[in-house]
């Protein structure tokens, strides 16, 4: 079973409903009182409401790289799940820790502040740094903030450990995600004078006939990398919204689709693929019909994907410590990437729980995963005595 010190700080953790929605800030005062408590020096990044911050606490010299052990304190809603525990309190059950977050990614969080009194007794001749975040769920928003503050320090890490779920497996990549959102604008009329009108719902079909033609030959003819499950980048509409009756020609439909694409490709690329469709094809093909209709694109979020090198010393450090000989890629985005792109920081990921757990009701992570976790974060702590 995980330390005592995890389960109280899990127990508290589970106890914060820090939905993205919400404001983390009650979970942050905990954390930093245990931190500071236990002898951390630490600082926050505000958002811009102040309804929000990062934490970045620091064990040891300030001025030396050091390692960077970092995690998002916000959580996806419950709303609509059928959860038969309480999900914002902890719930230990035959060698399961039940509540959400305690996966995704609550639980490598715990490990961290449970060491705390282990940080603040250790002779450190490297800092070790806690980095926590906000609103990663909504598109790894929070941590660039945090992430501008430490690129202005003198001194910058040397590695940085992203402990997102993986059953303690060593992750050195994961792909580029680019989220959109398309509004397209025609005009209504009577379904019986259809063709005088600008049918939004027709031309938004167009759109993702589009988008489904790009994935078939991203899966075709596209690079592959076969230490991912999908070995190829993809493209996927995830939302379409248009129309009010059969016999009203719709004037608004809103469709939201993404790209998820490996590191060699450009995600950039696919997004301006669109554009042109947009502003060459579809939008032509409505002015003809109506001067006035429109579609506007945006796009909603956006991270770059990670790939660091299986021989990396950070990579080669982190299977170590896991006792692991084997790395892995997942499909799944983390702030990892930012920490690499954002920052220059060489980055792994790492923790435990499986991301079949993640999201879901009932999230669990198992104790022996906790156990895992506590064990290589130790061995982070000796990498640095």
């Amino acid at each position: 079973m995980p330390s005592a010190a995890t389960q109280t700080a899990l127990k508290a953790l589970i106890g914060f409903d820090t939905t993205s929605r919400n404001s983390n800030l009650p979970l942050i005062d905990w954390a930093e009182d245990w931190l500071t408590r236990h002898g951390a020096v630490c600082r926050r990044v505000h958002d811009a409401t102040g309804t929000k911050a990062n934490l970045w606490a620091t064990f040891g010299p300030a001025d030396v790289p050091g390692w960077v052990l970092s995690g998002h304190t916000d959580t996806v809603p419950v709303d609509g799940q059928n959860w038969t525990t309480d999900p914002f309190r902890l719930t230990e059950r035959d060698g399961r820790f039940y509540g959400r977050g305690t996966c995704d990614m609550k639980g490598f969080i715990a490990c961290c502040l449970g060491l705390a009194p282990v940080l603040q007794h250790a002779a450190l001749a490297r800092p070790v740094h806690l980095a926590l975040s906000y609103d990663e769920e909504i598109g790894c928003l929070g941590v660039r903030g945090l992430l501008r503050m430490v690129m202005a320090e003198p001194v910058q890490p040397m590695a940085c450990i992203v402990g997102e779920p993986t059953l303690m497996q060593v992750c050195i990549g994961h792909k580029t995600k680019r989220s959109l959102r398309a509004t397209f604008t025609g005009t209504t009329g009577h379904s019986s004078r259809a063709p005088q009108f600008v049918n939004a719902v027709e031309y938004g079909a167009r759109l993702i006939a589009h988008m489904q033609a790009i994935g078939h030959r991203l899966a075709t003819e596209g690079l592959r990398d076969p230490m991912y499950d999908t070995p190829h980048s993809t493209a996927h509409v995830g939302t379409a919204h248009g129309g009010t009756a059969l016999n009203i020609v719709p004037a608004r439909f809103v469709t939201e689709f993404e790209f998820r694409v490996l590191t060699q490709e450009d995600a950039d690329a696919l997004v301006d693929e669109v554009r042109i469709f947009i502003a060459e094809t579809l939008l032509p093909d409505m002015q003809r019909i109506d001067p006035a209709a429109d579609i506007s694109l945006e796009v909603t979020s956006f991270y770059p994907g990670l790939d660091t090198a299986v021989d990396a010393p950070v990579a080669v450090t982190a299977r170590r410590l896991a006792n692991r000989n084997d790395s892995i890629k997942v499909a799944y985005g983390t702030e990892g990437g930012l920490f690499h792109e954002m920052a220059n920081i060489p980055t792994v990921i790492c923790g435990p729980g499986s991301i079949g757990q993640a999201h879901q009701p009932d999230e669990f992570v198992a104790a022996n995963q906790l156990d895992a976790c506590e064990a290589f974060l130790r061995g982070i702590i000796n990498e640095c005595r």
